[in-house]
């Protein structure tokens, strides 16, 4: 695990000290991702400089260095992230006499390229991935970023200048880069709490799709990079759904273990220590099972615990821990340790970033990082298995309105929020305070059931700010999903499309992008086995949906699996989020600090925000009748990102 960055700058005949000294500023600014070692590789009459800096995860020998040429000279790389099946690749090259200096599996990447070319080698790559390729004949950069997005890639032009990296630190480093808020960016982060990609907070500067390959023709002429898709989630799920298993319940149990446990044993290989992270739910605890059973010596786990009840889940980890017979560590965090990560955030993430178990992920993170290099994950398994409580609330929803016309839907819903915000504005003051909450949830339901499709119910059900366009004046809402409706599936159930949609958005630019900083923050490899193996993915969407949800228990065949190395009684319970009591820390520890980032004076000469707006809602919150904060924690990671930046 790495970073990379790079540029190309179409002036061309550079000096070599001048590139070299921009580049070493980019490649400063990402030293957490890659402590052990930094390299570079110049063409000064291309314009071309290519950075990296080193996490040594496998040949921690110089064989492994990069950027590494490919053995014809043809092309030079700098990759972030694992290839798994690079052995299996390697000894069928070796067959094609492809020779070997060293074990890591770059140089096995650039020898299948060379061998298939990028695309048909990209295909057959196993694992997660976002690395640029240089190919020194023609004059051409590639950026390729892997299936379902776990390793980070932005890039954008500034001027004459193509900048790219794993991080939007890297891009501000370079002296061209001229930063400018991307109103529209604005208005999506606050309906979501992450910038969907292919947006960045900044224009010009824009995320590669998963499942994409960018080229730019270094040519000496800025034009557009062209970007092809090589490997779709969409299609993926067309077929998946056209060639479901007609396998019985167990055989599919039986198959989903035998590939889960295939997966688990190439991402066990490492150079350095590795463990897992454990919270105690199904999906982290099939992750740590399935390792355990195949571990000679006890799998080191790690977990963190919340002083406030409802957010611990510490006690549940530790007895799955102590039924496998882990090394296993745990963390209970004071609030004063929780609110000390707060202030680093904005820098953390590089752009606004609102997802509130950001600070337990860091926390881990960090306390794991003490003890190994690599750390393995649960991600994913709500996205692919039907996971989430709202899969079932947005059916219910759908299943009780979605039969009316469309426009009764609307005249309803409308209706419904009118009246709630009427009663709840005109007459607040005498209406008892447990009213108060019962409103605001119709009007909430309200804006819901007016949605004009399933897909549109959706993105509302999750949308924490419903109309962002009225808090951040200026900026439209413009959701990537919806404006690539030609790329759509076709998908009939209301749960095939919630999954769809999670895996495509919220999955790569949330929970994706939350692991990923918070691990890389502290030097640490997170590797997500449910998502860095497509062989899972793709066996996800062959599932009936009876597999994903039955008799009202969701990730029903994550429990079978699960069940046949932990009783059910240790992990049969309620879902619980990991996050963090943001709620009650904003009326207390918190509330100094949010009262500077949001005072009228300021919010109005920054021009963002609606400041009336943002005070209500503030208000509303700290009366203690309302719990608004998710709303107000969106408003104050950005006021955080925009005052730190």
């Amino acid at each position: 695990m790495c970073g990379i960055t790079g540029f190309v700058e179409f002036s061309h005949s550079q000096r070599a000290d001048d590139l070299r000294q921009r580049l070493e500023s980019m490649m400063d600014a990402i030293r957490h991702r890659g402590p052990d070692d930094s390299g570079s590789w110049l063409d000064p009459a291309a314009g071309v400089a290519l950075g990296f800096r080193r996490l040594a995860i496998l040949d921690l020998s110089p064989a492994g260095r990069q950027p590494m040429v490919s053995a014809d000279g043809n092309y030079v790389i700098v990759f972030n992230g694992e290839i798994y099946n690079h052995a299996g690749l390697r000894q069928e090259l070796l067959s094609h006499h492809h020779v070997f200096i060293g074990t890591s599996d770059t140089e096995v990447m650039l020898a299948a390229i060379v061998e298939w070319g990028l695309e048909a080698a990209v295909k057959r790559f196993n694992g997660m991935f976002a690395f640029a390729l240089w190919h020194i004949p023609s004059r051409r950069l590639f950026l390729v970023r892997d299936r379902m997005g776990i390793k980070p890639l932005y890039y954008g032009q500034a001027g004459d200048v193509f900048l790219f990296g794993s991080e939007l630190k890297a891009l501000k480093a370079h002296p061209a880069f001229e930063p400018e808020i991307d109103r529209d960016a604005l208005a999506a982060y606050l309906r979501t709490n992450y910038i969907p990609a292919p947006y960045s907070i900044y224009k010009g500067i824009r995320k590669l799709w998963p499942g994409s390959i960018l080229t730019l023709a270094a040519d000496g002429i800025p034009s557009p990079p062209g970007i092809i898709s090589y490997w779709s989630t969409g299609a993926v799920a067309e077929m998946g759904k056209a060639g479901l298993f007609r396998e019985d319940d167990q055989d599919l149990v039986e198959q989903f273990d035998g590939l889960l446990r295939d997966s688990l044993k190439d991402r066990m290989v490492a150079d350095v220590p590795l463990g897992a992270f454990l919270s105690g739910g199904i999906d982290s605890s099939t992750v740590v099972a399935l390792m355990q059973a195949q571990s000679r010596t006890p799998v080191k786990t790690f977990t963190i615990g919340f002083q406030e009840s409802q957010y611990d889940e510490a006690g549940y980890a530790r007895e799955i821990a102590r039924r496998l017979g882990t090394e296993h560590h745990e963390l209970y965090v004071t609030p004063a340790e929780a609110l000390a990560v707060i202030p680093n955030l904005p820098a953390l993430y590089d752009e606004p970033f609102a997802d509130s178990s950001q600070i337990p992920t860091f926390l881990v993170s960090q306390m794991t990082r003490r003890h190994v290099t690599v750390s393995l994950s649960g991600d994913g398994g709500d996205e692919l298995f039907g996971g989430y409580n709202r899969y079932q609330r947005a059916r219910q929803i759908w299943s009780t309105f979605g039969w009316l016309p469309q426009a009764a839907r609307r005249f309803l819903g409308d209706g419904m929020a009118a009246l709630a915000s009427t009663r709840a504005g005109g007459g607040s003051s005498t209406l008892p305070p447990t009213m108060l909450p019962m409103l605001d949830k119709a009007s909430r339901l309200g804006t819901i059931v007016s949605a004009g499709t399933v897909q549109e119910l959706y993105i509302r059900l999750f949308s924490f700010w419903p109309q962002p366009g009225q808090v951040a004046p200026g900026g439209q809402d413009r959701l990537s999903l919806f404006q690539r409706r030609e790329a759509w599936p076709h998908l009939s159930h209301p749960l095939d499309w919630m999954m769809y949609l999670d895996q495509v958005t919220y999955l790569p630019d949330n929970n994706l992008v939350k692991v990923d900083r918070a691990s890389m923050g502290v030097s640490l490899e997170a590797r997500v086995p449910f998502l860095d193996d497509h062989r899972v993915v793709e066996f996800a969407w062959r599932l009936p949906n009876r597999m994903k949800i039955r008799g009202g228990k969701r990730k029903w065949i994550l429990r079978q699996v699960l069940s046949r190395y932990v009783p059910p009684a240790l992990f049969e319970r309620p879902k619980m989020g990991f996050a963090a009591p943001i709620a009650d820390w904003l009326r207390g520890p918190l509330r100094e600090w949010s009262e500077d980032l949001i005072q009228v004076s300021r919010l109005r000469q920054e021009g963002f925000l609606d400041a009336r707006l943002v005070r209500q809602k503030w208000d509303e919150h700290l009366s203690g009748k309302l719990d608004r904060q998710f709303q107000i924690w969106p408003i104050l990671m950005f006021e955080a990102w925009l005052n730190g930046r």
